[in-house]
């Protein structure tokens, strides 16, 4: 007896143990089961733009997995034959135990250990927990989802009525493939397969859905095969005293004829044939969900809104005043619908105001007419950002006293970090700063880096909400930082607004049904991130890259310009052509767009960011602007230009000391050394006034024909002819290279960083 009572005790040790490992491992990250309060919200809440136009409602929804239900019955609006055909078929002891049903639990744990399998045993509270709250673990058979099922399902039980559990249930059922969207909740069901509303379901329907929801696809199909299980459904639902044996009967015999199906009935219930004649009826009489209007921004808009007040507030009924622009996010879709992509990619649009962080459109996905995939790429995906980090780090040298026209060597690095350049050719001169960032240079870039210091320049990439990885090391300089579309606008935008940092915002106000205001967002506070001076010179380079070359000379900015408008942006091309970017800037709006495979993966050969991503910004920011009045950019004091090497640049008008180098930095072997050159190439005075930069950008200024930078440096030599040689590359010549479009964008190598030589 003894021995019993110790092994009982040290069971119960065990058990206690193993649920506190569990806890441990799997319950300090559950979901709040407060999620599906829903349910007991029947207002609509109207959103308007910030021009107080009419955008869409917001409805209450609950997720069944990939999909999305907006259209939840209540269970006034279900037959009854309906809710007790289901609970006798999925659930039969639902109104009696306590969330978890420990003998259907007892049954599915000696199915798993006779055959390997855990399925089985769910009681109907753990499936709604499963479809809604645990639907990221989809319907993964293990320990981990059974553990968070239970502990939910009490939670559940706790918060809300049996039928309250009920309704839910009903309303994120699976029933089937109905073609342009699934067939989800007794509503579409009740409509796709027999053409009525759930309300008016009968007996048999009800019986023939509740056999269905096992394996719908599969059972549809097989109208005979399957017709057993509504005898045993309706045998049950008799010994559960749900219905009489009459009503059983009757129903056995009453004639169905579910969408698709040709039947012949005989007596008694019995089916003397039964053909599949026109299985598409099920999308038929499914139609497509009607995409909601601005589809990731109002997605994105309740995320943000249910942390802020609540569910209950957000769907009670009132208005959400939000900083979305119709014109905008129109223009952003139709951008995205024209958007010409390679196979299997994707894209992610950020729009947003430069002077306050107001986000004014948001598109996800490369969008086809329906509905779009629920993941917004714009606000969601962290991809590496390729050269479009590199502004932010000529900004940063430009904060510190360089100048555009100082000079680094574009020759290879020694040491274990290699970069190359894009078409891994280089000149092995000193090229200007304008002149790496126009044609995207790695090698001076990396070497530009290397001066700056990384740590500074993660500290900068904080200030402009970013979150750059610790280990990158100098790899950081040419792009292995990942953020959003949506952060990437908003750390450009300071080039428009002066130097200021604005976090994005999604919405202004919110009134409840009576016009009182719940929430009212605090006046956006802006962060220093340049000076004035320091942000116009950033903008100027960035002008540059769009302005400065032609189609010809590889201008990899080229497909952004907009005809009567002031654009400056960069592009940005990752490693094995992963990603691609351009991240632009007008005086008014400044946006992101990256297109590439959802899952990762390599993008064709062919594929660049200066004829993908930019047209399509092009496409969305012109759409945007649209009849509004011209503007420019706000140019401060201290700024003036000069013309150097056939580029006009701006400089201020007191320069900034340069900060002494921290250490020596590794220099190349001997061997990569070219003939000597400026350090330094002096700016020519043009005259007194300003000079508009993107008007004379290429303009040649009669020069000193003994003064060096008279004579043609490597920033003029844009090769035109695919064919032509470098003699200074010292890899050779590739006649393959396409000089057209394809100069100096990104080769991310990630390699441990080289160690300070001595």
């Amino acid at each position: 007896m003894r021995f019993l009572l110790r092994t009982l005790g040290v069971l119960v040790v065990l058990a206690l143990l193993a649920a506190g490992g569990m806890w441990y491992l799997w319950g300090r990250d559950l979901p709040s089961v407060t999620d599906l309060d829903v349910l007991e919200f029947s207002g609509t809440t109207r959103v308007y733009d910030r021009q107080n136009k009419l955008v869409a409602t917001l409805t209450p929804s609950l997720s069944s997995g990939q999909s999305v239900n907006r259209d939840l019955l209540p269970l006034t609006q279900i037959s009854f034959p309906a809710k007790w055909a289901v609970v006798t078929s999925e659930d039969r002891r639902f109104y009696d135990h306590g969330g978890v049903d420990i003998i259907g639990i007892g049954r599915g744990l000696l199915k798993g250990l006779l055959q390997n399998d855990l399925e089985g045993g769910s009681s109907i509270t753990q499936q709604v927990v499963k479809n809604t709250l645990l639907s990221n673990l989809k319907s993964a058979r293990t320990a981990e989802r059974k553990f968070k099922e239970a502990v939910l399902a009490y939670q559940l039980e706790n918060q809300f009525s049996k039928d309250q559990i009920l309704n839910a249930y009903l309303n994120v059922i699976y029933w089937g493939d109905g073609g342009a969207s699934d067939i989800i909740g007794v509503g579409a069901a009740a409509q796709a397969y027999f053409r009525v509303p759930a309300s008016q379901l009968n007996l048999a329907q009800s019986v023939y859905l509740a056999t269905l929801i096992p394996a719908p696809n599969t059972r549809y199909k097989d109208f005979s095969g399957f017709r057993p299980l509504e005898k045993d459904l309706l045998d049950r639902m008799v010994e559960d005293k749900r219905v009489t044996r009459a009503d059983a009967d009757a129903a056995w015999k009453t004639p169905i004829y579910p969408s698709g199906w040709r039947i012949v009935w005989g007596a008694n219930g019995q089916v003397q044939s039964a053909t599949l004649e026109r299985p598409q009826s099920l999308s038929d009489n499914n139609p497509a969900t009607q995409t909601q209007p601005a589809f990731h921004f109002m997605q994105a808009l309740e995320q943000e809104l249910t942390a802020q007040i609540g569910r209950k507030a957000l769907y009670g009924g009132g208005k959400v005043y939000a900083t979305v622009d119709l014109q905008d996010q129109r223009a952003a879709e139709r951008a995205s619908l024209k958007a010409q992509l390679p196979d299997g990619a994707t894209l992610g649009i950020a729009l947003l105001d430069p002077s306050n962080g107001e986000v004014r459109a948001l598109v996800g996905q490369k969008l086809t007419g329906g509905r779009p995939l629920d993941w917004n790429n714009a606000l969601q995906a962290r991809r590496q950002v390729g050269s479009s980090i590199k502004p932010l780090l000529y900004t940063l040298a430009l904060s510190e006293g360089w100048k555009q026209s100082d000079t680094v060597l574009d020759s290879p690095l020694m040491g274990d970090y290699r970069p190359q350049n894009y078409d891994g050719r280089w000149t092995g001169r000193q090229v200007t700063l304008r002149y790496a960032l126009d044609h995207s240079l790695n090698l001076p870039t990396v070497r530009l880096g290397q001066e700056i210091g990384m740590d500074k320049f993660m500290d900068k990439l904080r200030q402009l909400g970013m979150t750059p990885p610790t280990d990158a090391g100098l790899s950081l300089s040419i792009g292995t930082l990942e953020a959003s579309p949506l952060q990437m606008a908003a750390a450009y935008a300071p080039f428009a607004n002066g130097g200021n940092y604005y976090a994005p915002s999604l919405v202004r106000r919110v009134e409840d049904a009576r016009g009182k205001v719940i929430y009212s967002r605090p006046a956006p506070v802006p962060t220093r991130v340049w000076d004035a001076q320091t942000a116009w010179l950033g903008l100027d380079m960035i002008r540059g890259v769009v302005n400065d070359l032609d189609r010809f000379q590889g201008g990899l900015g080229y497909n952004a310009r907009i005809e009567g408008r002031d654009v400056a942006g960069k592009t940005g091309t990752t490693n094995d052509i992963k990603d691609l970017w351009f991240v632009g800037t007008t005086p008014s709006l400044t946006g992101a767009v990256w297109v590439g495979k959802q899952a990762g993966g390599s993008l064709p050969t062919w594929a660049y960011s200066g004829t993908i991503p930019a047209p399509i910004w092009q496409q969305a920011v012109s759409g945007s602007l649209e009849g509004s009045p011209v503007s420019a950019f706000k140019e401060p004091p201290g700024i003036e230009y000069a013309v150097v090497r056939r580029v006009n640049m701006a400089f201020r008008t007191a320069p900034v000391a340069k900060p002494a180098p921290e250490a020596a930095k590794p220099e190349p072997s001997p061997a990569d050394q070219p003939a000597p050159a400026p350090a330094a190439a002096q700016p020519v005075p043009v005259n007194p006034s300003p000079v508009n930069p993107s008007s004379a950008s290429n303009e040649i200024q009669p020069q000193n024909p003994q003064d060096p930078s008279a004579y043609p440096q490597p920033e003029d030599l844009v090769p035109s002819d695919p064919n032509a040689a470098n003699p200074n590359n010292s890899t050779g010549s590739d006649p393959s290279v396409d000089f057209q479009g394809n100069q100096g964008e990104v080769q991310i190598v990630p390699q441990p960083e080289a160690p300070p030589s001595q």
